[in-house]
């Protein structure tokens, strides 16, 4: 029994189609994710900057109170200055209690934001891969070659593969595709 070219181009023609609507609806789920993500990012990059901005008062201060300490120790007449001195010093504990608090702050603050960008870079891998298979796609229909359908669904595979890995905070990075591009 023959099958003629005109069913054989419907059946390519609903496989593309296929594959471009699954392939699309998941990219659109990974761009609502990584926005979210995006902006999480920003968040605690905005954070870290204002907790070492925190930090780096909070050590100028001790700084200055340390060296306001010496010099009233120095110019001041014997028991004049005493009261300054205990105000200073209690000044210099706390910023010396609070500097190293401020620090780690902001230090979680920017390991957050690299585990965000990890992910980040998931999506964004998932949806170059995914841009690349539904123009590979289009061209198959264009030309009526499954073959390059065929090219079409490696390369979505591999933007599912990612796009999966940056929803369930998986392990896999495309380090070694980074590498190549940048």
């Amino acid at each position: 029994m023959e099958i003629s070219a005109e069913a054989k181009d419907k059946r390519l023609n609903r496989r593309i189609a296929i594959t471009v609507v699954v392939l699309s609806v998941f990219t659109g789920l990974c761009n609502i994710k990584d926005g979210n993500i995006v902006q999480a990012m920003e968040q605690a990059q905005a954070g870290a900057i204002d907790t070492w901005n925190e930090y780096q008062a909070a050590r100028t201060k001790q700084h200055l109170a340390e060296n306001a300490r010496v010099q009233l120790k120095l110019l001041a007449a014997p028991g004049k200055a005493d009261e300054a001195i205990a105000t200073l010093d209690r000044d210099i504990a706390r910023y010396r209690t609070e500097a190293p608090l401020l620090a780690a702050k902001a230090k979680d603050q920017s390991d957050t934001y690299d585990r965000l960008n990890f992910h980040d870079d998931q999506f964004d891998a998932a949806d170059a891969s995914i841009a690349t298979a539904i123009s590979i796609a289009a061209v198959a229909a264009l030309a009526e070659n499954a073959w390059l359908l065929y090219a079409a669904w490696v390369f979505g595979a591999f933007g599912l593969f990612m796009g999966l890995n940056g929803f369930l905070g998986g392990s896999f990075h495309p380090d070694i595709i980074s590498r190549l591009l940048g």
